[in-house]
């Protein structure tokens, strides 16, 4: 099977940051799948060097070398319309795209761009129904998952109590004074703290070095002054702000005065696919993946997150059988790989 995969390089397309999670899962695991042959075509890049047009008209042209499958992770509006149209109607390939962020992003991103293509992937469970109102029906509910090409063998002393790897929000903020204020050494490091951000090779040592590893659920949302912009302007792959078009102002405004809707995130199944004790804020359907008590454990209010903290630092034999489960749960139900054959088969894309 021959993909061209359609996604970003950079982390929010800023060099600076590095490889970005699409890049270094998606585009591995399927770089490495057997039977499976991948063309780069990183849209961060191209668009900075040679502009919107030209980038469109460059991934029209890859038509030519005749792939099965177009695999997309958008952004905000760096295609035309047109052009994956055109591709879902003319290039003999099919097309899809990985709708990662549908429990916020849906009224906003997702419904203007899911019927241009032929299938489409979405990891909020909530969305299926809302993607067949639409006339889409070719819709696939899957989840983030694990690459498990990136596990690092070696053994490290567990030397930090709590850690948590991810950007800041008031949010967590609050969560995590909340720990302070309680004896509690939470060691925090990622874009906006002041140990700022670590590399993919440091984090999993750290998932690794630590007894608890935090994570947050919460997805975007939420009524924030610096936020108040994004109502109006979307920031491009290529660090371009641009005016959101006039439908998707409503929807942006709502979403700055919503509630957060909790969301499975790509670290519920990084931290114990590393090797490393997961305590998470809930979600829904985490429980479909994991078994709360036994491969991870969940915590539902910042008082019973205290509690868990301080039970399993002083539970460790408990909490190592725990990251055994959670790891071998992982490696056997998700991997990317995983995920990647079970959607193909879907799709009716056989003998790769």
């Amino acid at each position: 099977m021959k993909i061209v995969y359609v996604g970003m390089r950079y982390d929010y397309g800023d060099p600076r940051l590095g490889d970005c999670y699409e890049y270094s899962n998606f585009h591995d695991t399927l770089a490495r799948m057997p039977g499976v042959t991948v063309e780069d075509f990183p849209y961060d890049e191209i668009l900075r060097q040679e502009g919107k047009k030209v980038m469109n008209e460059r991934l029209r042209s890859t038509a030519r070398q005749r792939p099965d499958l177009y695999f997309f992770v958008l952004f905000t509006d760096e295609f035309f319309h047109e052009t994956v149209d055109w591709l879902t109607r003319h290039s003999g390939a099919l097309t899809l795209n990985w709708f990662g962020d549908d429990h916020w992003r849906f009224d906003l991103h997702s419904r203007f761009w899911a019927p241009l293509f032929t299938w489409v992937i979405t990891t909020d469970q909530k969305a299926v129904d809302r993607y067949r109102a639409i006339g889409v029906n070719n819709v696939i509910l899957s989840q983030w998952g694990f690459n498990h090409h990136l596990m690092d063998g070696t053994l490290v002393r567990e030397e930090l109590d709590v850690s948590f790897v991810g950007r800041t929000t008031p949010g967590r903020k609050a969560i995590l004074r909340r720990l302070q204020k309680e004896g509690i050494d939470v060691t925090v490091w990622g874009r906006g703290w002041k140990n700022g951000r670590l590399s993919p090779g440091d984090m999993i040592q750290t998932f690794k070095r630590s007894r608890i590893n935090l994570n947050f659920t919460e997805s975007m949302g939420g009524l924030q002054p610096r936020t108040l912009a994004k109502a109006f302007l979307a920031r491009r792959a290529d660090q371009t702000i641009s005016l959101r078009p006039l439908r998707e102002v409503g929807p942006a405004v709502r979403l700055l005065l919503s509630r957060p809707r909790p969301q499975i995130k790509g670290r519920n199944f990084e931290i114990p696919g590393h090797g490393g004790f997961l305590l998470t804020s809930a979600a829904e359907g985490l429980d479909r993946y994991y078994s709360p008590g036994r491969e991870i454990e969940v915590w539902n209010d910042p008082n019973e997150l205290v509690q868990k903290i301080r039970y399993y630092l002083t539970h460790g034999v408990e909490r190592n059988r725990m990251k055994e489960e959670g790891r071998r749960r992982t490696l056997a139900e998700h991997t990317y790989e995983r995920r990647f054959r079970e959607i193909f088969r879907t799709m009716g894309i056989t003998g790769f």
